[in-house]
């Protein structure tokens, strides 16, 4: 008797699911609080497609959370609300553990906004799987090549300084270093929530980037957080320490600071003659009001190095603009809208500086 095509192709799909479901879902991630500035985040890295969607839950001012091994997703909104009436990190860890059926299955990790941290392995989680936890941190992994992942994630976290998603990517860099899964990793996220910290301050998500299916994606992540960087931070940065200010919190402004600086200082140093990074630079330090004077020389190295360039030479206008040099700003901005008269954008800042030299100051 001949097999039907029905039954060929449903043993065929049953092979198949069987040994996509054997292979090993390697994963680690770290979940961790900023002691200066009261961020929390989460990085992962995973051998699963579009991990950022599954693993990292975060609130500002409240804590983050990350589930994984099986994971229950549930996990993530019910752990952040959860840390929202109050209840610290080890209390809503228990309560979700003791909560689920399958918790023999299930990693979870949570940081509150007081730097307390719950970790937890399942025994059925595959191995190796563990955690390694400290202040404000806690680090877990599954199919991993052995502890040592761990124990790189947890002591690279501790030794690194500065910005919590350095340290979140510094962790993971380590982790891959010693993985043995060298090859197989598909996907990335990194995580960090500040109160009002998002685009233009209507969210909380100071940086939210993920990598859903890459051969590197660890690479890729830390290449598209470079440009995060450059793009959306400066200015994420000064508005967050006008708010540190407002409610007193000195220490964390003084610190966001010394943060930007270093930042824009360490972009110089990786690409001294790169036209965008110095015209980036050069409009943040005059914008932001840091330090005007070098952001006028900033500027008119990166319109030597791209003379052609409408964008750099409008922010070498504005450099002028902020310094008081409003017929330098107005000659090179006129120069701009007779090339391109179409341009709102060279028209309004033409009318802003001719404004200003009729006595109306800088807007």
């Amino acid at each position: 008797m001949r097999p039907s095509v029905f039954a060929i192709f449903f043993v065929a799909l049953v092979s198949f699911s069987f040994a996509q479901n054997s292979q090993l879902e390697g994963m680690y991630s770290i979940v961790a609080w900023d002691s200066a500035t009261g961020d929390v985040g989460v990085a992962v890295q995973s051998t699963l497609l579009a991990v950022g969607s599954i693993v990292p839950y975060a609130k500002a001012g409240v804590g983050a959370v990350a589930t994984q091994g099986s994971a229950n997703t549930g996990f993530g909104n019910r752990g952040l609300d959860l840390l929202l009436q109050g209840m610290p990190a080890q209390q809503v860890g228990d309560l979700l553990i003791r909560s689920d059926t399958l918790s023999s299955q299930r990693q979870l990790g949570v940081v509150d906004a007081k730097g307390n941290v719950f970790a937890y392995t399942g025994t059925s989680c595959q191995q190796y799987a563990g955690h390694n936890s400290g202040k404000g941190y806690t680090v877990q992994g599954n199919a991993l090549g052995g502890e040592n992942v761990l124990k790189a994630m947890a002591r690279t976290f501790e030794i690194t300084s500065g910005d919590l998603a350095d340290r979140l990517l510094a962790t993971l860099d380590a982790a891959d270093r010693e993985s043995k899964e060298k090859n197989g990793f598909q996907s990335a996220a990194l995580l960090v929530v500040r109160d009002h910290g998002g685009y233009n301050g209507y969210t909380d998500r100071f940086i939210d980037i993920r990598v859903d299916n890459d051969t590197l994606p660890l690479k890729q992540l830390k290449r598209i957080y470079g440009l995060w960087k450059a793009t959306f931070l400066p200015d994420a940065r000064m508005r967050t320490i006008d708010q540190f200010n407002n409610d007193k919190n000195f220490s964390a402004a003084r610190i966001e600071m010394e943060r930007l600086v270093e930042s824009m200082n360490g972009e110089l140093r990786n690409k001294p003659d790169d036209p965008n990074v110095l015209s980036s630079i050069a409009w943040s330090l005059a914008t932001l009001g840091i330090d005007k004077p070098r952001a006028l020389e900033l500027a008119k190295r990166a319109a030597i190095l791209a003379p052609a360039r409408s964008d750099i030479l409008n922010t070498l206008a504005e450099c002028h603009y902020r310094l008081g040099n409003y017929d330098e700003a107005i000659a090179i901005e006129s120069n701009l809208v007779a090339k391109e008269p179409a341009n709102d954008q060279f028209w309004k800042q033409l009318e802003k500086f001719k404004e200003s030299k009729q006595g109306g100051g800088i807007k």
